[in-house]
């Protein structure tokens, strides 16, 4: 099946109900739990809200880089950016869901304080100031929005991420340094090796371990790999939570390797990499474009050792960038909770 076959596919499966295009159909909808940060989690957000009216959004709080790492050291609150941008991807296609997507989105530009700040991180910390609660307050964004989804921090505790690179100093290239903060990271030279939290071991949010709990399907990915992805599996609630959840487990892999953190990845390293921060952790299915599997059976291989399933499908825009397609990751999605789904009306 080509990719235009599939996205029209979709869109015939997918008809438009109301605010946003809700998916129409009968019976109870999947409750799916996404898990990730940035850009990759808001490409997962745009598929799945096309597939389920019962998203929920579990998002990293470890950035410290531009709009929210000012926030965050001028006033102390978690970095607002990727929950900004979670609730954004959950707008609707409507006229008012992306107005408000643009709004929430802009970034002032002037010579003054305000330069690069983005509306949507002043609204959300300032919704933290007058309620004293960041789940009720985002509830509030999201209700603001129309946003077809809920988006939840993995903490309540704003949270460094620190990790162990080989060759940081080029000069030194079989030496292992400590690099900091989410931003410096994701754009490390040198191999990582493993990444941790501070505070190590941080408390999850209670309403997003319940959420993985009661999820019919908990999707992992995309994202930075090392900075938006791993950081989950370091709160030993919310892994707890991944490994006891009745939930199918879908991990969705990146369709390149990023410069700096994962640079030289094949498929089946960023496996390896994920499994050596949570070893006893198990997947169900693993999701990745047929174009960025060189080899299916080393990646097929590297699967199986977390019990999953390979599923390769035409997910990136065919303008030739490293981007999803919400519509043929939408159909690619859809056609694994059917196809590995349990029992149930929605299936």
């Amino acid at each position: 099946m080509t990719r235009r076959s599939l996205r029209l596919s979709t869109l015939r499966r997918v008809a438009p109900e109301g605010r946003g295009g809700r998916v129409r159909r009968r019976g109870t909808q999947p409750k799916v739990v996404a898990l990730g940060g940035g850009r990759g989690l808001s490409a997962s957000l745009a598929a799945l809200r096309r597939i389920t009216g019962d998203l929920t959004a579990v998002v990293t709080v470890a950035d410290d880089g531009g709009s929210s790492g000012r926030l965050r050291d001028e006033l102390g609150v978690l970095p607002p950016g990727d929950l900004r941008k979670a609730l954004a991807a959950l707008c609707g296609d409507d006229d008012w869901g992306q107005t408000w997507a643009r709004v929430i989105q802009h970034r002032f530009q002037s010579k003054g304080d305000l330069h690069e700040h983005a509306v949507g991180n002043l609204l959300i910390v300032a919704l933290w100031e007058q309620l004293g609660d960041h789940v009720q307050a985002l509830d509030l964004v999201g209700k603001l929005l129309g946003a077809h989804g809920r988006v939840l921090p993995m903490s309540a505790v704003p949270l460094q991420l620190q990790a162990l690179v080989k060759g940081h100093d080029p000069a030194r290239p079989d030496e292992i340094d400590t690099v900091r903060g989410q931003a410096t990271v994701a754009l490390t030279p040198g191999e990582v090796q493993s990444v941790h939290l501070v505070p190590n071991n941080p408390p999850a949010v209670p309403e997003a371990v319940a959420a993985v709990l009661d999820a019919d399907w908990v999707v992992l990915g995309p994202g930075s790999w090392f900075s938006s992805v791993i950081p989950h599996l370091l709160v030993p609630e919310l892994l707890d939570a991944l490994t006891e959840t009745k939930a199918r487990r879908v991990l969705s892999l990146n369709l390149a390797p990023q410069p700096g953190e994962t640079e030289g990845f094949s498929p089946q390293r960023h496996l390896e990499v994920l499994g050596r921060h949570a070893p006893k952790l198990a997947l169900d299915v693993v999701l990745a474009d047929e174009a960025a599997v060189p080899d299916r059976e080393l990646l097929t291989a590297a699967a199986e050792r977390f019990g999953a399933a390979v599923e390769l499908a035409p997910v990136a825009r065919t303008d030739g960038s490293p981007t999803h397609d919400p519509e043929l990751l939408a159909a690619a999605y859809d056609r694994i909770f059917r196809m590995h789904g349990r029992i149930g009306p929605w299936r």
